[in-house]
């Protein structure tokens, strides 16, 4: 039954998997729980409901559900849906989640260690992790994975594989990704310094909407020195 329910959300028929989803939670199923939490939280077939959500996601999270486990994370990391701020216990959800395969955790995990966020901070156990995402085609792993490789935290310092890691995340169209090689063109580090290649990955980044990338195109535009 439960694949009849996805089969029944992923058509977009949400009254249909509202009720399979429904009776499946009812008889402890964690999978049913964690997309009937999901749907309480985003008002899919059914009104939008946070006491429903957070009380879902932790029954499934009991049962080691590794979504679960990573929604509920993100309800504590942001002090949403009903549940308290907590870092600590994001930390410990996204780790639990993180070690059942789910590469977004893997990232959130990495994020966290790279930041001190909820644990204490430590650059090499936040590379370890991101890199465990990347290998999963994570596009933000691979990116800070980047950075970690760039500034030299908690791994060797290594333009080659900065150039890597940049290169993926902007392959994957990854608005940070796209700038963050560009910076790496316009100064050639880890490849052959290439004005007209950052240009137009600046380009691309401002275009996804990256800050910055709009900043310095809006200047350059200003300044007369490009025309579109």
């Amino acid at each position: 039954m439960i694949q009849q329910a996805h089969q029944a959300y992923n058509a977009g028929d949400y009254v249909t998997a509202f009720e399979l989803y429904t009776k499946l939670s009812q008889e402890g199923d964690a999978d049913a729980q964690t997309s009937l939490g999901f749907m309480y939280q985003n008002e899919q077939g059914c009104k939008k409901d946070e006491a429903k959500t957070l009380e879902l996601y932790t029954k499934a999270a009991e049962a080691k559900q590794p979504y679960a486990l990573f929604n509920l994370a993100i309800l504590y990391e942001n002090g949403i849906g009903g549940a308290p701020h907590d870092q600590f216990k994001a930390h410990e959800l996204h780790m639990e989640a993180a070690t059942r395969e789910v590469a977004p955790a893997m990232y959130e995990v990495g994020l966290m260690l790279e930041r001190g966020l909820g644990c204490i901070q430590n650059f090499s156990e936040a590379a370890f992790w991101y890199e465990q995402g990347a290998k999963r085609g994570h596009l933000e792993c691979f990116n800070n994975l980047g950075v970690l490789y760039k500034e030299g935290h908690g791994v060797i310092q290594d333009d080659a594989r900065t150039f890597i890691c940049f290169s993926r995340a902007a392959n994957g169209g990854l608005p940070e990704g796209l700038y963050n090689l560009g910076l790496l063109y316009d100064q050639g580090i880890g490849c052959d310094e290439d004005h007209d290649k950052a240009l137009d990955l600046c380009r691309q980044a401002a275009y996804k909407g990256h800050a910055k990338a709009k900043e310095i195109i809006k200047g350059l535009q200003e300044d007369g020195k490009i025309v579109f």
